[in-house]
């Protein structure tokens, strides 16, 4: 019996060896392995000695997670701090479950999540060193996408060799985000479950293009996100613990809520900052 040329397949060349070592253009955060849970920490006196400036900070910090909204994001700058101020910040926030690299829009910059979720620490060249506080750093978000990238749909629909699918799958993407309205509900297309060939994929991939940002997330297992080169379209792929492709979906949103951090959590910071900030007293 021939093989149908549909299967439901792990993106082409993603995975162990589909890389060329020798590109070094090619540089991916590496995969999360396991979950990260909020463990306290409460520094000694001997730490914080002399670093009224972080505690100052962090006070700021607290205080933007108590009031925040949703939307809000405030910034607190690290500049002029010395190495010790600057490295009780490091050991009072710690690294939490989302990790994001930003190249798009200028020079790169870094992301990482606190163990407080909320509290994001922005790093890049020219001296960028920052706490935002907000369910994702805006920054990041406005430097996501390139500003005009379009579908040529007749283009789309030429016959290719091997592509079956993709063409009505590229064809929704760009009805679905033509005049899309901010906070539109997020459209998800799961590709785990759409019969497809490796052909479809590439297609698919190409046209859609790459975008300036990429967030890796240990929050809901292993997960990677990537932006796009059109707006508000993301691709998010989940892996189990042998980093296995499990789901393999196309969120059309303005961020897909796994790269958020949600407004209780948010709360729950606020709570647990003051804890120690209070102890630190």
């Amino acid at each position: 019996m021939a093989q149908s040329p549909f299967a439901i397949q792990p993106p082409v060349g993603f995975g162990p060896g589909s890389q060329s070592g020798e590109d070094e253009g090619l540089a991916y955060l590496p995969m999360p392995s396991g979950m990260r849970v909020y463990e306290p920490h409460l520094l000694d006196a001997e730490e914080v000695g002399g670093c009224a400036a972080a505690l100052a900070l962090l006070d700021g910090v607290q205080s933007a997670l108590a009031r925040w909204r949703p939307g809000d994001n405030e910034t607190f700058s690290l500049a002029g701090l010395d190495a010790a101020n600057r490295a009780l910040i490091d050991e009072a926030l710690g690294e939490g479950e989302v990790a994001v690299r930003v190249s798009g829009g200028g020079a790169p910059l870094e992301v990482q999540e606190a163990t407080f979720a909320g509290v994001w620490r922005v790093r890049g060249a020219g001296g960028v060193d920052r706490i935002e506080v907000g369910a994702f750093p805006r920054g990041a978000l406005l430097r996501a996408f390139p500003p005009q990238w379009e579908m040529d749909l007749d283009d789309i629909a030429r016959p290719r060799p091997g592509v079956v699918n993709a063409p009505p799958i590229l064809a929704e993407i760009a009805h679905r985000i033509t005049g899309r309205a901010p906070g539109t509900p997020a459209h998800v297309i799961n590709f785990s479950l759409l019969p497809h060939t490796p052909d479809d994929l590439v297609l698919i991939d190409q046209m859609l293009g790459q975008g300036g940002v990429t967030i890796l997330s240990r929050g809901y297992g292993n997960c990677r996100i990537e932006a796009a080169a059109r707006r508000d379209v993301w691709r998010v792929r989940f892996y189990n613990s042998t980093d296995m492709l499990i789901l393999d979906t196309l969120e059309i949103t303005e961020l897909p809520e796994v790269a958020k951090a949600a407004p209780e959590d948010i709360s729950d910071s606020a709570g647990r900052l003051k804890d120690v900030l209070e102890a630190l007293a």
